[in-house]
Order: structure tokens, then sequence, then C-alpha cells
């Protein structure tokens, strides 16, 4: 579908996007694309609204003005689209879609203490808030309660959750303490964690990039696979790093049982991209595969914002990382974990967006869209036929 050139050969390019307007003022947040309408793409901003747009036309549908305060995040509830959450200040809000711009908050979540960054809905239910405090939220939105609280792994801002769709009682979270955390929420503990700012990890990434030696190794957001993609032969999370690196992690192989962890699974190819120990930085560390994208590769030269898996082509084949280097790289990450082809994995493209990326999600409809968030308060598509 889309052909390939070494890392070296890329330039970023200039592609003119499509605007799509709604937001009054401010930054554009958050996006996120609709599973089953085609094309329809909501929005979040700082001007407190709420958009949803048709990528067959430029204005917005639907102007919902959810609070007076910035939304932080917004994705659509599990199995119900006409449902969206909000997250503005320490609350989450719910709409319904169907009561279009007077539509009102039909519940208010109000269990976080500090500012919350992120939310995900799991597909049972359940709504995850990470906040500043460096805790996370479990609501249970059937029962309307508190479920869980998820602390003590984050020793600062937590910035990002994604619930695990293949363990429904798995939940990732990453923060800016540069750590990375799986839970079993059901149980409120931690399943393992991987600490990008140890000096184990730290000594195996560095690129030779200024920007990448002395920015720390921030999680500021992560992107987990869907269940089934390319095959069903992968089931991991990309991670986008402070430092300007992404790394991709088998999420399967750290969730085995430590026993099977020193079998021929951990070999495999070798790659300039660096797979590397996984672990909290700790001398019993386990080898497993890690994907590392950095600057060595024609990756970003800043803090990587937002990452996203693919809906488009073969779906999750592709990976899209936006950084605050304004630019938007697509890669072709599944060779690096290939044990048969040895290669290594591989940029795409690159795209100058002349701004900060802030979120990014991809739409297919008759073309393949990039949907992305910057410091305006437009949202931009790119399409590619």
């Amino acid at each position: 579908m889309y052909e390939t050139e070494p890392a070296a050969a890329k330039a970023s390019t200039e592609r003119k996007p499509r605007r799509l307007r709604g937001h009054k003022k401010g930054a554009v947040t958050c996006c996120v694309a609709s599973s089953t309408r085609p094309g329809v793409v909501a929005s979040s901003g700082e001007d407190g609204c709420l958009c949803w747009f048709d990528l067959r036309t430029k204005d917005a549908m639907l102007t919902i003005e959810a609070t007076n305060e910035p939304v932080s995040s917004i994705c659509f509830k599990a199995g119900n689209e006409d449902f969206v959450y909000a997250s503005a200040g320490n609350e989450i809000l719910s709409f319904d879609v169907r009561m279009g711009s007077q539509s009102k908050p039909l519940e208010t979540y109000n269990y976080n203490r500090d500012e919350i960054n992120q939310i995900a809905v799991s597909s049972k239910g359940f709504l995850a808030a990470a906040d500043d405090s460096g805790d996370v939220k479990i609501v249970n939105t059937t029962q309307k309660c508190l479920y869980k609280r998820l602390r003590e792994a984050h020793t600062s801002i937590c910035s990002t959750v994604q619930f695990i769709p293949w363990r429904p009682w798995t939940v990732i979270t990453g923060g800016l303490d540069s750590k990375l955390a799986v839970w079993d929420f059901s149980k409120g503990r931690t399943l393992f964690s991987i600490d990008y700012g140890s000096p184990e990890l730290q000594s195996g990434s560095s690129s030779g990039s200024a920007g990448q030696c002395f920015n720390p190794a921030f999680v500021h957001s992560v992107a987990v696979s869907e269940e089934g993609i390319l095959g069903g032969l992968y089931k991991v999370c990309a991670v986008a790093r402070g430092d300007g690196a992404v790394d991709i992690v088998d999420l399967e192989y750290e969730l085995a049982p430590a026993k099977s962890k020193g079998s021929s699974r951990a070999g495999g190819s070798t790659m300039s991209s660096k797979r590397t120990d996984l672990g909290d930085g700790s001398s019993n560390q386990s080898q497993g595969k890690r994907i590392h994208i950095d600057y060595a590769m024609g990756g970003h030269t800043a803090a990587v914002s937002c990452v996203a898996f693919s809906a488009f082509g073969d779906k999750g084949k592709f990976l899209v990382s936006g950084g605050n280097d304004a630019s938007v790289k697509l890669w072709d990450w599944s060779k690096g974990f290939s044990s048969e082809t040895n290669s290594n994995s591989e940029l795409v493209f690159d795209i100058d967006v002349k701004k900060k990326v802030n979120w990014l999600c991809t739409a297919p409809t008759d073309s393949d869209n990039l949907i992305v968030c910057d410091t305006s308060k437009v949202v931009k598509v790119y399409n590619f036929p």
C-alpha cells in the first residue's frame, strides 16, 4: 500500500491538510474516530467544547458547549457511540449526542482529586481517569460508583491510561516519573512496570541525539493494539516518550509467567531500533522484545506527545507518532518484531505539520485519513489516496 525507503532518505515533507472548523478558541486537545460510523470524528478543546465532524464536510456538524473549563480528553462509550465521556478539571462528564447542541451532562463523576489528563473506557463499562496526583480512578459506569483507586506506582503526574482489550481486567498507565505500569485493576495491584528513567534503560537507549540525551524519558502517551491485528501475531503497546523516542513493548511476553521468559521467544532479529531489556531497571530483568525507535532511525527530535495504531491499511500495521518537533511520522513497526525478515522498523512518511502536536487518530473512508490536533483551534486532516 505504501512504498518505504530507508530512514536516512526521508526528509520532512509538506502536505496540505484539510481544515475542520468548530472550536472557538485555544488549542484542540484530543480527537477520537468513530469505529461504527466511518468518517465521523469527535474532538475536544481548551474552549470547553466538544465537536463532531463528518470528514466529507469542513465544518462541525455538532458542537456541544460542555463546560467552562478546558476539556483534556474525550472517548466514546464502548458499544454505544451515541454517548461520549469528557474530562475537564477533576470531573468526568457524559453526554448523549442525540440531544444535539443543547445536550447537558447526563452523569458527572468527581472521584479524582487533581486535574485529569486522560480518560479511557473498557468494553465492560469501566472508565479510567489518570490525574496529576499520579492516581488512576476506575469508575463502574453501570453501577455509577468508584470501583478502584490505583495508586503508588507513579510518583509524579499520571499522564496517560489505556485498557488492554484482550485482557478485560488489565489497564496500562504512564507518567512523568518515566514509568510505565500494567495493572490488574480488579485487585488494584501492578503486574509489571518499566522505569525508562533507570540508568540501565537510559544507557541502553541513547541514540547520540542531544535532545534524547538531555530530555527525560517521560511517558506522555500510550497506545494499545487491538486484539487480532496482523493475524493476531502481535499484542503490543506503543509508548510516546519525552526524550523523543517511541518504544513498542510485547505485552504478552511481559505478562507471561516468569518461568517462560527464558525460552526462545526472547530471540529474534537484531535491529538498530534496539531490542533491549524490559523491566524496572533491576538486575533480574528478563530479556524480551522491545522496539526502540529514536532519532537515529529518523525519529523525533523533541518530546513525542502522542502515538496511535492505524485504522487504515492492514489494521494496526502502521504506527503514527506526533511530537513537539511539529512533525508526524508513520512507521511500519511490525518488521522490527519479525524473526524472519531480520529487518528494522521503517519510517514510511514524515510530515511537517508546523505546530506542536497534541493528539492524533486515524479514520479510513474513501481515503486514508490522519487527523491531527495541534496548538491551534483547527482540526487538520491529511489524506492518503
